[in-house]
């Protein structure tokens, strides 16, 4: 959004949650920033400056409050191709990938000049990337610090820092506290077997709507709906090992977030982990901005969010299994599909017992041992061709991927036509304007039947039409 100093003052002196995560404000007096919705007193006009992101108040020498803690603000949603691709960029960085790749590295990946890159994402967030790294990783180790009992080291860790020195050195220049100290001043809570977190989201969000979502589609033994959590299992390929484990999602009875617990064998890769959480639940949602346009649409519920995907290689196979079968049948197929190629996980949940399978696996599976589980060939050879255009690195399913070169790649292989190639872009690469527009759900809803029509007719829900089909689908 456009800093205007006068609109964010305002913002500021309603606590205004449509602003929770836009901006941050800077007091010259203390020194300290705060987000819009910090509960002290507002500051003097005069006194504050408005910044586009955290990394860039600190890299104006502010501090960050104790009591709102902006690590704690929620993200921002753009289909604007020069934001799209800032953020892209950033949530390679929110993965902890920065380690292990160069910035040229991530430019490619997105597929632009690292020139540019620097250029839009300066231009978003008031830093380079690199300087934005660094400030996610030490807001990172703070609130790990806060919320959990994770030793010191782990936390320097598990933040990618390459050394407890450097971060300690680190952290008391930035914040002007050593590690220590601040954990003695918040009083880390919880346990060392569960890490739980708080990540927030701009009201209103239907949670019961967006559980209800999942559980229909939700894998057995991989994910699990009980009552009011969603719970699943997960595989994680870290820079040298790999991490399994479980995670719950529950909303806070108290504040506009949602409730994290993830397994301690979760702790090295804590930032991927929340960043697919964040996705999967859709959590930079605007919902006030995505409302207005669709109009009557979301008039009698606003807080319908696009469910994403925590692992973009589990929802491409869900969406194949799903064609021309009922979302029941697929998810019983599902079931078998990773109770046979998954990994067996311990968990304290006795309904989540497996890993989805990694594509590597698949490609490499026999035909044959994928058709017995009531797979027809021609899905079989589909499933496989994605895995292995995966395991290549010749298509990413992530969020921040290039859409439209990745929905030809995916168009062009056996099997996938538009309805699955755009059910995947809507959730694996959480694209806000992907349309099914031959889904008969879709049809059904806007009494039409033909396809050509339909995409008339959601004309006027650009550029949220991905939205528009979660209404569509509920109606």
């Amino acid at each position: 959004m456009p800093l205007d100093p006068d609109t964010c003052y305002r913002a500021l002196r309603s606590r205004d949650t449509r602003f929770d995560g836009r901006f941050f404000v800077a007091v010259s007096s203390t020194r300290i920033y705060c987000r819009p919705v910090c509960t002290v007193r507002p500051p003097k006009r005069e006194n504050c400056r408005f910044y586009p992101s955290a990394a860039a108040a600190e890299d104006a020498g502010y501090r960050p409050c104790l009591r709102c803690r902006p690590e704690l603000a929620p993200g921002n949603a753009s289909v604007d191709a020069v934001q799209r691709t800032a953020h892209a960029a950033a949530n390679i960085i929110e993965d902890q990938q920065l380690e292990e790749v160069s910035v040229s590295a991530i430019a490619a990946r997105i597929g632009i000049t690292d020139r540019h890159l620097r250029r839009v994402f300066h231009s978003e967030f008031g830093v380079s990337p690199v300087q934005f790294a660094q400030t996610q990783r030490l807001l990172l180790a703070k609130r790990l610090l806060t919320d959990t009992r994770l030793p010191v080291t782990e936390v320097a860790y598990a933040s990618g820092f390459g050394s407890v020195r450097r971060f300690n050195h680190l952290f008391r220049e930035r914040y002007r506290l050593s590690p220590g100290d601040l954990r003695k001043r918040m009083r880390a809570c919880g346990s060392q077997d569960v890490l739980t977190f708080e990540l927030s989201y701009r009201p209103p969000y239907d949670w019961p709507a967006m559980l209800e979502f999942l559980a229909a589609r939700a894998i057995p033994g991989v994910e699990q709906v009980e009552g009011s959590a969603y719970r699943r299992t997960a595989r994680v390929k870290g820079p040298k090992d790999i991490h399994r484990g479980w995670l719950e999602v529950t909303q806070s009875k108290r504040k506009n977030a949602l409730r994290v617990d993830l397994s301690a064998t979760l702790a090295r890769i804590v930032p991927f982990v929340l960043s697919r959480v964040k996705y999967l639940m859709d959590l930079s949602c605007q919902p006030e901005q995505i409302a207005a346009a669709l109009g009557e649409l979301a008039a009698e519920n606003a807080g319908i969010r696009l469910a994403g995907a925590f692992d973009g290689f589990e929802v491409g196979v869900r969406a194949v299994l799903g064609q021309q079968i009922s979302v029941a049948a697929a998810r019983t197929i599902a079931g078998r599909f990773a109770q046979a190629f998954g990994e067996p996980l311990s968990t304290p949940h006795a309904a989540l017992t497996h890993t989805f399978p990694h594509p590597a696996v698949i490609a490499a599976a026999a035909l044959d041992s994928i058709a017995r589980l009531g797979i027809i060939a021609t899905r079989v050879c589909t499933v496989q061709s994605l895995a292995r255009a995966l395991d290549d690195g010749e298509i990413s399913l992530t969020p921040g991927a290039e859409v439209e070169s990745t929905l030809d790649k995916l168009r062009a292989l056996p099997g996938i036509g538009e309805w699955t190639a755009q059910y995947i872009a809507m959730r694996s690469l959480a694209w806000p304007d992907a349309f099914p527009h031959t889904d008969l759900g879709v049809m059904k809803a806007l009494n039409e039947r033909n396809p050509a029509r339909v995409v008339a007719a959601a004309e006027r829900w650009r550029p949220w039409r991905a939205y528009a089909a979660m209404h569509l689908w509920r109606s």
